[in-house]
């Protein structure tokens, strides 16, 4: 069912305890002049958004919706729009864009930079944000756009686009040095796309994965691992005497810190990714800050529209994620859900880490 497009329904966070949430609503506006409004077709919705929350006053992510309430944030997320009106020349109703959303029924951009491929929102709050999120592609007049992969899009194109990201940094760094890479969380849906992108690569050192004794099973099938581990073989099975590079999607403060003291010098780099375990993210005594880092993939971005020139990160990490994608229908599960309670019901599933490593959520308010 359509939503009632004379109302916006949003679903709102308490920013510090994401557990509490609340619904809200409020007359859409007109368009003013350089204005559209948008339909929030449907999104997906993973650890990743939830990341978001845990990591919102650091990073920003509180900024790209902004509440009323300071206290209550919306956590955005990737998805498909249609726009249901506009007040700019060449953007018509009834096109269809992907870009970065709020939870919520509706939107109002002010799109800048119009090109046919895409559009950047010009919100004078959002201009000192990260550019990639500001983007909203034009599917409408893409002519390899393939509306049968819409559903993986909103859910792997951001986890797999910082999986390239992730990849394409160890490699610029010479892999710090490393020769092995051992990702922490490598169930997680960016853990796999950073596999892929190493195991693409024949001059990457040896993959290792480290998971629950749950998931170990699942992560062997996936075939893209050098050696798989669970948390309870840290000591025993991890080898102290060779370089490693840690891709933590993980956030487990006692992990790291575990395997910190059991690598120590040959700890080469931890990449901080995700925050999976995001209520345990303190690190212990033994963790080696110095070599440690959180990743920002719009940073690495950057430098590589520097290194490389406009557009061709975009290119090069486009072409890998529809090779991924259409690698993990083979172990993916997607569902999907309509109505503010089936979102809401969702949204508690993936914060309390209830959802499957192999299965994601497409939701929308209507």
């Amino acid at each position: 069912m359509i939503p009632d497009a004379s109302q916006t329904q949003t679903f709102e966070v308490c920013k510090t305890d994401l557990a509490q949430h609340r619904l809200t609503a409020c007359a859409t506006a007109t368009p003013a002049a350089g204005e559209i409004t948008v339909r929030i077709e449907r999104f997906g919705l993973t650890a990743n958004n939830i990341t978001y929350g845990v990591v919102g006053e650091r990073i920003g992510y509180w900024k790209f919706f902004p509440t009323k309430d300071s206290d209550w944030g919306v956590l955005p997320v990737w998805g498909l729009g249609i726009v249901e009106d506009s007040s700019v020349t060449g953007i018509t109703a009834g096109e269809r864009l992907f870009g970065y959303w709020p939870m919520a029924s509706q939107v109002t951009l002010q799109p800048q930079k119009v090109t046919a491929e895409r559009f950047f929102d010009g919100a004078a709050h959002r201009q000192a944000l990260p550019a990639v999120y500001n983007r909203y592609l034009r599917l409408s007049n893409d002519p390899a756009y393939d509306p049968d992969l819409d559903d993986l899009r909103m859910v792997l194109w951001p986890l797999y686009a910082t999986s390239y990201c992730l990849y394409d940094f160890a490699k610029d760094n010479d892999w710090f040095g490393a020769q092995q890479v051992l990702i922490v969380s490598a169930s997680s849906k960016t853990g796999i796309g950073t596999a892929y992108a190493l195991k693409e690569d024949p001059q990457a050192p040896p993959v290792l994965a480290l998971t629950s004794a749950g998931n170990a099973d699942k992560v062997r099938a996936l075939d893209l691992y050098d050696q798989v581990m669970t948390y309870d073989d840290i000591e025993t099975a991890l080898s102290a005497e060779r370089p490693t590079l840690i891709i933590d999607m993980s956030g487990s403060g006692p992990v790291i810190n575990r395997l910190h003291r059991h690598l120590g010098a040959a700890m080469r780099y931890t990449s901080h990714v995700g925050l999976t375990h995001y209520d345990d993210a303190g690190m212990g005594a033994d963790y080696i800050r110095d070599r440690s880092a959180m990743f920002f993939a719009p940073g690495h971005i950057a430098k590589r529209g520097k290194d490389w020139g406009a557009g061709e990160f975009d290119r090069r990490s486009a072409a890998f994620w529809e090779r991924a994608a259409k690698a993990s229908t083979q172990w993916l599960t997607l569902s999907h859900g309509s109505g503010a309670e089936a979102v809401t019901s969702a949204y508690q599933e993936v914060l309390e880490g209830r959802t499957p490593a192999d299965r994601a959520w497409t939701l929308s308010m209507g």
